[in-house]
């Protein structure tokens, strides 16, 4: 078993990043092999809602310029899917925005080829904002007919530096508890 992380930060190992890890930890102590793609920093467009990806049906996108179809094939090798972002204005990044849209675009054209894979969203926050955030991620998830695993809360933790969430026990309790609970859901999948 397989989950492949996207970190929409353009801090490469900053809090975001942490977060990926206390969830990988766990999972990783169930056997279950883990990945972190960086998405944020690097330059990747929005949808343009062209409909080439329902006329081709290759479970790609059409726009091949960037990194969006390495993304797709990460994710259709995994059984679990995290999705992670900092809020930034209320939400998540534009670069995590657009991952979702035009991979979500590309599996809708596919018959929901994502559907019944494990998803869950993670987010950095330093004050407000993370639960619209946190809802923009598994909107993705439940529209792709995906299973999204609880937590002990929502799966948040505050911190604006880099390293700041370390010192947020509850996101962190948070975050470990979400990767137990994923690795009990894939491994009953």
């Amino acid at each position: 078993m397989k989950v492949v992380a996207f970190n929409g930060s353009p801090r490469k190992n900053g809090n975001t990043s942490i977060l990926i890890r206390e969830v990988f930890a766990e999972l990783n102590s169930e056997g279950i092999e883990t990945e972190e793609i960086q998405v944020g920093g690097h330059p990747i467009r929005g949808c343009t809602a062209c409909y080439g990806c329902f006329e081709t049906k290759d479970k790609r996108c059409v726009i091949k310029n960037d990194t969006l179809n390495t993304c797709i094939e990460k994710m259709l090798d995994a059984d679990g899917i995290i999705i992670a972002s900092p809020t930034y204005f209320a939400d998540i990044t534009s670069e995590t925005k657009a991952l979702i849209d035009r991979a979500g675009m590309v599996s809708r054209a596919n018959t929901d080829m994502l559907q019944r894979k494990v998803g869950a969203a993670v987010v950095a926050v330093r004050r407000a904002g993370a639960i619209h955030a946190f809802d923009s991620i598994n909107h993705f998830f439940l529209i792709g007919q995906m299973i999204i695993p609880g937590s002990s809360y929502w799966n948040i933790a505050l911190g604006r530096e880099p390293g700041q969430v370390e010192a947020d026990e509850e996101g962190i309790k948070t975050m470990r508890d979400l990767g137990k609970n994923m690795a009990w859901l894939l491994k009953k999948l």
